[in-house]
C-alpha cells in the first residue's frame, strides 16, 4: 500500500497552505506581544490588559491591536531601526582605520614640527606605523 495514493495532491497542497497560515498567525501573535512589551508610552496595567485581551481572545485581540496601534508599531520599528543604524555607524567610525600609515606619519610629523613630541618619539611612531 502506498501512502501517497491515500492522500491526494490537492490535500497535500491544502495542508501546506493551512500550515503556512498557522506559522504566519503565530509570527503575528508573537510580533504583537513583543510590541506590547516594547511600548514605553503605556504603563504596566495597560500592557497586562492588552496581553490578557490578546491571549484570551487571540483573533479579536490581535486584529483590534493592529487596527488601533499599527501606525504606532511602524513608528517604533522605524525609530528602533534608526537607533540601531546610528549605533552601528558610531561603532564602525570608532574602529575604522584613520588613513593608514601615511596619515599616522603625517600627524606625527605635524606634532614633531610643532614641538609637541621629540625626534625619538617621532621615530617610534613612524616605526610602529610602518610595522
Amino acid at each position: 500500500m502506498l501512502v501517497a495514493a491515500d492522500y491526494p495532491f490537492l490535500d497535500v497542497l491544502w495542508t501546506m497552505i493551512i500550515f503556512f497560515l498557522w506559522i504566519i498567525w503565530f509570527m503575528l501573535l508573537f510580533r504583537i506581544i513583543v510590541d506590547i512589551f516594547r511600548r514605553h508610552d503605556i504603563g504596566g496595567g495597560s500592557k497586562a490588559l492588552w496581553l490578557i485581551f490578546v491571549i484570551v481572545l487571540p483573533f479579536l485581540g490581535v486584529f483590534v491591536y493592529l487596527i488601533v496601534h499599527s501606525g504606532d508599531m511602524a513608528q517604533r520599528d522605524m525609530s528602533q531601526a534608526r537607533a540601531s543604524q546610528e549605533q552601528f555607524d558610531d561603532y564602525v567610525k570608532s574602529v575604522a582605520s584613520t588613513g593608514g600609515a601615511t596619515a599616522e606619519i603625517e600627524r606625527a610629523k605635524a606634532l614633531l614640527d610643532s614641538g609637541t613630541i621629540t625626534q625619538a618619539e617621532f621615530d617610534a611612531i613612524k616605526a610602529k606605523a610602518l610595522a
